[in-house]
């Protein structure tokens, strides 16, 4: 790990808040789906991001495979980020769900650049 990597700690409280925003988010994207007020294609993103988020620690911790870890997690802000954006553009008054993700797209940002650091230092 990098001298730069936060306390193992940490993680456990970031992602239970993440979880918290993403749970509430994504889920107002999945039920404005359901009762067709958004179109199918919107949900898309957002549940590539739950499958390369929740297929993560598996990889990582269970594999233990680094560079298959840092495909996903890149995979994770790609898909966030599409997210974001087909949600603000399919629906004005849904935009608050891009505002409210600005942290999970940080902590994104961030595991990314982890990850990667974590997948060099082990080649």
């Amino acid at each position: 790990k990098p001298s730069w990597a936060p306390p193992s700690w940490l993680f456990g409280p970031v992602w239970t808040f993440l979880y918290i925003i993403i749970a509430v988010s994504f889920g107002t994207v999945f039920y404005k789906v359901f009762t067709k007020e958004l179109p199918l294609i919107v949900a898309l993103p957002f549940a590539l991001n739950l499958l390369f988020n929740f297929i993560f620690t598996p990889i990582q911790f269970g594999l233990k495979n680094n560079l298959l870890a840092a495909v996903d997690i890149v995979l994770v802000v790609i898909t966030l980020v599409w997210a974001l954006f087909a949600v603000w553009q399919a629906s004005p008054e849904l935009r608050w769900i891009a505002y409210v993700n600005i942290p999970y797209l940080f902590w994104g940002i961030f595991a990314t650049c982890l990850q990667l650091t974590i997948t060099y230092l082990n080649r």
